[in-house]
């Protein structure tokens, strides 16, 4: 059974950073893409992050030059790190593991960015 569980949120500063872990078990982990995407209250999730089988990475403009997303192949986990937060990245993050014909998410972590 493929679970992923999210963990790292919480109140940061604005200006602040975050980073984000999530623990992938049930699958062989490091043949597959992971993302991360997020969720505003009241609006569509939206994709954030893309870190390939291979390494490479992507990101969204919204995020792009103040993130980083990596994964640890031995430890099955992939991360985002996010700097210069801005109250306008408050929301849930969820990440996601996507196999033929299905896409695994985790219950997602919640990060507020308030002073």
């Amino acid at each position: 059974q493929v679970q992923l569980v999210e963990s790292g949120g919480g109140l940061v500063q604005p200006g602040g950073s975050v980073r984000l872990s999530c623990a992938v078990s049930g699958t062989i982990f490091r043949i597959y893409n992971m993302d991360w995407y997020r969720q505003i209250p009241g609006k569509e999730r939206e994709w954030v992050a893309t870190v390939n089988a291979d390494g490479s990475t992507n990101s969204a403009d919204s995020v792009k030059g103040r993130s980083t997303i990596s994964r640890d192949n031995a430890k099955t986990a992939v991360y985002l790190q996010i700097n210069s937060l801005k109250p306008e990245d408050t929301a849930v993050y969820y990440c996601q593991l996507s196999v033929p014909g299905r896409a695994y998410w985790g219950k997602g972590t919640l990060v507020t960015v308030s002073a």
